[in-house]
């Protein structure tokens, strides 16, 4: 029997329970629960980035106002704040599968309804309300996968998932290139988002189990035990069922009590959720200036709303196969270093976006390169980033954990840095070098606050942490 980092006391059963599920050998099952999780990420990250193109397609055709394009592009983003403060407080204690699904429902069908909105009112509330359940959605395939993938493998799933997400980053400013002259373009442009209300549900409840981890902290050890024992038939029974006899504990063990909320805070555990999540606070916040006012900025900045949209398309575009790789090499060179190393790769390519407004005739270039080099780096950074503060939390506290972190991050990333720079995207100066502040200050996080988790969830975060 050992202590965990929040004080609750643990049973050899995860140990055993755990090692069974990362002896399951990578089979198609995997690459369904993958792709399923990714489809996820791919339309509540399309949904999430869908702010971006309505600024700029709405903005005539519902006569927005200064006032109203800023709220625009900040208040759905702190409501995705909310929910998923809100989803932090449940996913440890209901299914974290339950959450996601409720997040899936409702963000979709509200993206589907902007092909009934008429005015900037009914935008706006639609906004609200999708954004609120994108906080449940947006976060919940990382904890989830943590604990399904076996650990060798959650890198394949971390590259692929954002890889599905980068390619709905990268659909959704061509789809606004199409439409830029439509003169309904902000009410079709949640289309291919919103017609999945009738897919990714169903893909979900079929094709997703239960946390076996969830449920053995919950007491439930013969759930738990059906939970693998599906995972190793779908798999192909390529490894030997579990009983429960070899858990060592009954069918109905007691209910672990759930830690309090603030152990995340507390000593031996602070380190850890602070360095996960100001990892995510840097990406994030390149990431949110890039999704939401990049359109918005080069067509402030003399670009054509067009070219705009195709420019934000390229920064996309390239952290495709920049995620691919930063998913390879995490767990090669750990995740620390990957981290590190794509915040400081992207320096060159931000002086460049800098720069561009400089170079006369070869902006266009200059800046098609710097954005080039940014989506392969900083961009594609969060195979890393996000796997990494999942598995900062023990089991107890991960669903909590995780859902704080990047709630916690995005209201800085998201909500605040939006907020201040929609005003200033009419300077390149002021708008990429923000940028390229964060991505400084992002490279030093993991090596001044963070430790190396190879994904051992178990042996290492259900473990005391070393200080030192």
């Amino acid at each position: 029997m050992a202590a965990d980092p929040v004080g609750v006391r643990m049973a050899p059963a995860s140990h055993l329970l755990g090692h069974k599920l990362d002896s399951i050998p990578f089979s198609a099952y995997h690459v369904v629960i993958i792709l399923v999780l990714g489809f996820v990420g791919f339309i509540e990250g399309y949904d999430l980035a869908l702010t971006g193109s309505l600024l700029v397609l709405a903005r005539a055709p519902l006569h927005m106002s200064p006032d109203a394009v800023r709220a625009l592009a900040t208040w759905p983003t702190f409501l995705v704040v909310i929910g998923g403060f809100a989803a932090a407080a449940m996913s440890d204690r209901i299914s974290r599968l339950t959450v996601m699904q409720l997040g899936v429902i409702l963000s979709t069908l509200c993206t589907l309804l902007i092909l009934l909105v008429h005015n900037f009112e009914q935008l706006f509330i639609l906004r609200l309300i999708t954004g609120f359940f994108l906080g449940f959605t947006i976060s919940a395939p990382f904890p989830i996968a943590a604990e399904l993938m076996p650990a060798q493998h959650r890198r394949t799933y971390a590259a692929i998932y954002e890889t599905m997400l980068a390619t709905a980053f990268t659909l959704l400013p061509f789809v606004g290139f199409i439409l830029a002259d439509h003169p309904r373009g902000f009410q079709l442009v949640g289309l291919p988002g919103g017609v999945t209300l009738f897919i990714a549900p169903v893909l979900i409840y079929f094709l997703i189990p239960e946390s076996p981890r969830w449920l053995l902290r919950r007491g439930r050890a013969r759930d738990a035990v059906d939970s693998v024992n599906l995972i190793v038939r779908r798999c192909g029974g390529r490894v030997a069922p579990l009983t429960v006899a070899e858990l060592g504990c009954s069918r109905e063990g007691p209910q672990e009590r759930l830690p309090s909320f603030w152990k995340l805070f507390a000593a031996g555990q602070l380190r850890w959720t602070a360095s996960g999540i100001l990892c995510g606070l840097c990406g994030g916040t390149v990431y949110y200036l890039i999704a939401i006012l990049l359109p918005k900025a080069l067509v402030n900045q003399g670009a054509a709303v067009a070219l705009s949209f195709g420019l934000s398309s390229i920064v996309f575009a390239a952290s495709i196969p920049g995620k691919l790789f930063n998913g390879f090499i995490m767990e090669i060179i750990g995740r620390r270093w990957t981290i590190t190393g794509a915040f400081l790769s992207s320096i060159p390519g931000l002086i460049l976006m800098v720069m561009a407004h400089r170079t006369g005739s070869a902006a266009t270039i200059v800046f098609s390169a710097g954005a080039l080099i940014t989506g392969f780096t900083t961009l594609s950074c969060f195979p890393a980033v996000r796997m990494y503060l999942s598995e900062q939390f023990p089991t107890a506290l991960r669903g909590r954990g995780h859902f704080f972190g990047e709630s916690f991050a995005r209201i800085f990333a998201g909500v605040i840095v939006p907020f201040v720079m929609v005003s200033h995207t009419g300077s390149p100066t002021i708008f990429f070098g923000t940028m390229l502040v964060m991505v400084v200050f992002g490279a030093c996080i993991p090596f001044a606050l963070g430790r190396e988790t190879l994904g051992n969830l178990e042996t290492f975060t259900e473990a005391v942490p070393e200080l030192a």
